[in-house]
This record gives structure tokens, C-alpha cells and sequence, in this order.
């Protein structure tokens, strides 16, 4: 009986040690790391933005294939799924690449980058925009695209490309505000002014309204996200494939003026934004004031190595301040 109560007791203390060792992993992040879906296969995810639905996080991003052509699009937008930002299972591919020879604008060997997608609740459709430049006409047609679905993880169905508003249009992001207002800000006039554009009701067409914010600063990679009655913007300038400083800005209307706060980056490599450039922050669920920034280590020479870098913002005030950490957990 003693025996039996000894061996119950080690079982039970080897459960909560791998329970809490499980946790433990769980929660650390690892900018740069190998990052893992339910598979054991490095997400492909790049350039990408989340949407939070009934609890579940989505992360959708560019799909990159082996080598220097992985720079071009080949398969599509990737989706994944998780409950924790963690640990993420893989949902397939979103939205797919047209066959070569189809003649669609989305045909396989475009560029297509940097998708977002929003939810219309009052069309209860799932919206995706992302950036597109036709095959074999490598940056000049500047135009975004936008693709729609019943399903959040898809498939996505394309609609159409244009330039919004008749301008170009490259680097983009798509932000909903509080009162469901949806807003389309991209790089334009060859990446010279950021536009700030009003979406439709629907999220499918452009208003008409919008204003240029940042002339002459050359601003790509957007992300802009809402903090307590202030919009915040973090951007990067335009040097390619290579990082540079990371750019932050603050203003009380999502129409401007907008001021600019400097470099958010500290700590080692910040004045090339740890090696990374901005796509996408993202506020965490059932944390009071938890920002996530998420960034992309480009590795342009094996496209679908791209390490993602995701890091918590802090605060000075109003400014935003993203310090540099090996590792970090989210408590």
C-alpha cells in the first residue's frame, strides 16, 4: 500500500513538472528563432497581419518557396490559427496564386505582399487586401488587391486589383477603428507620401476620402494601431530588402496631423530595427495594455527562412518604446 501511495505520488509530481515545464515553453518568445506549427514546419507566414475571432488568433502571410524565387509569388497567402500566439496550427492556404497562362492579375509569379484581412460584420464576409504587382512587371504596377471569403481561413476569392483612388499604391496595412470605420493606408507616389484611404461599409472599394501624411519621407511597412484615444503608426524608411531604422508616429485622428516620435528601437541593433522591419501590431486579449510588435527578418537570397521578430512595446508616456530581448514571455 505504501509503495502503491509513493509510485502515486512521483506520477503525480512528474505530471505537474511536465505541465509547468510545458507552460514554461509555451510562454517564451524567441525573435529570430525557429518558429514551429503543429507540424514541426517553420511558419511561412511573411509580411503578415492577425485578425482575433472568437477567441482564436489568425495569422495570415505571404507563402515563400526555396531560393531567390521565393520572392515571387508561387502559392499564395498562408493562414494559421492559435489560442495563445503560440503555438499555432497550420489552416493551409488562404487565398491561392491563378495557374500560370490564366491571365488573372493574380497569376502565379506576381508579387503579392503584405495581406491583411478584417471582418465585415455587417456583411459577415472575411476581407483580404494585400499589395500586387503583375507578373513580369516587377514594382511598377503598384496596385492593391482584394479577395473575399464566408470563411476566415478561406479560400479567399479574388475580386480585383486597382490603384486606390488612382494612385499608386505598394506597402500596406488596413486598420479598423472603434466605431468599424475601415481605413486603407499604403506607400504611394513611388513610396514618396503615406496614404491614409476610407474604405466602403463593405471594406471592398475605396470612399474617395483620404489624406497623404509624411511627404517626402519615403515610409514603407507599415502598421497602425489605437491606444488610449491615440493612433500610432510604425514604419520603416525604404532601403529594400536591407533594414534600417524603424520610424513611429503619433496623432489623435486617424486623419493627422501626424507627428513623428523618432526610432521606437533600444538595445543592440536598434538602428536597424534588430535586422527586422515592421508589418504588423497587434494588441493581446485579456492583457490590460500588451502590444505586440511584429516584424520580418528578410532573407531575400532563401525567402522561406524569413525569421519573425515579435516583440512587446512599452510606453514613455505616449511614446511608444520597443526594447530588444533574446527571449520574453507575455506574464
Amino acid at each position: 500500500m505504501k509503495n502503491l501511495s509513493y509510485t502515486f505520488i512521483i506520477l503525480i509530481l512528474a505530471f505537474l513538472y511536465a505541465a509547468c515545464s510545458s507552460n514554461n515553453h509555451q510562454s517564451v518568445f524567441h525573435p529570430k528563432g525557429l518558429w514551429l506549427d503543429n507540424n514541426g514546419v517553420h511558419i511561412n507566414a511573411h509580411g503578415g497581419g492577425m485578425l482575433y475571432n472568437n477567441g482564436i488568433y489568425y495569422w495570415f502571410g505571404e507563402h515563400k518557396i526555396e531560393g531567390e524565387a521565393g520572392n515571387i509569388a508561387h502559392v499564395g497567402v498562408h493562414c494559421y490559427s492559435s489560442e495563445n500566439l503560440q503555438e499555432w496550427t497550420d489552416e493551409g492556404i488562404a487565398l491561392s496564386v491563378a495557374p500560370e497562362g490564366s491571365g488573372s492579375d493574380i497569376e502565379k509569379g506576381c508579387i503579392l505582399e503584405r495581406p491583411k484581412v478584417v471582418y465585415n460584420a455587417a456583411t459577415k464576409k472575411y476581407v483580404m487586401w494585400f499589395h500586387l504587382e503583375l507578373k513580369g512587371e516587377e514594382y511598377s504596377a503598384a496596385r492593391s488587391g482584394v479577395a473575399i471569403s464566408d470563411k476566415i481561413t478561406g479560400p479567399y476569392n479574388f475580386i480585383r486589383s486597382l490603384r486606390p483612388n488612382g494612385e499608386m499604391a505598394r506597402d500596406m496595412t488596413v486598420f479598423i477603428d472603434d466605431d468599424a470605420t475601415a481605413y486603407h493606408i499604403f506607400s504611394s507616389e513611388d513610396n514618396k507620401t503615406t496614404h491614409i484611404a476610407e474604405l466602403s461599409d463593405d471594406y471592398l472599394s475605396h470612399t474617395g476620402k483620404y489624406v497623404r501624411v509624411f511627404p517626402e519621407r519615403y515610409m514603407e511597412a507599415p502598421a497602425v494601431f489605437k491606444r488610449n484615444g491615440n493612433y500610432y503608426f510604425i514604419g520603416s524608411g525604404c532601403t529594400g530588402w536591407a533594414p534600417n531604422a524603424a520610424r513611429s508616429a503619433i496623432a489623435q485622428s486617424i486623419w493627422g496631423p501626424w507627428t513623428e516620435l523618432g526610432n521606437p528601437c533600444r538595445g543592440e541593433n536598434a538602428e536597424l530595427t534588430f535586422g527586422a522591419q515592421s508589418t504588423y501590431v497587434q494588441k493581446v486579449h485579456g492583457k490590460e495594455d500588451l502590444y505586440i510588435f511584429m516584424a520580418d527578418e528578410w532573407r531575400p537570397e532563401n525567402a522561406i527562412d524569413g525569421r519573425y521578430v515579435w516583440l512587446p512595446i512599452s510606453f514613455e508616456e505616449e511614446k511608444p518604446v520597443i526594447n530588444w530581448q533574446t527571449e520574453w514571455k507575455m506574464d
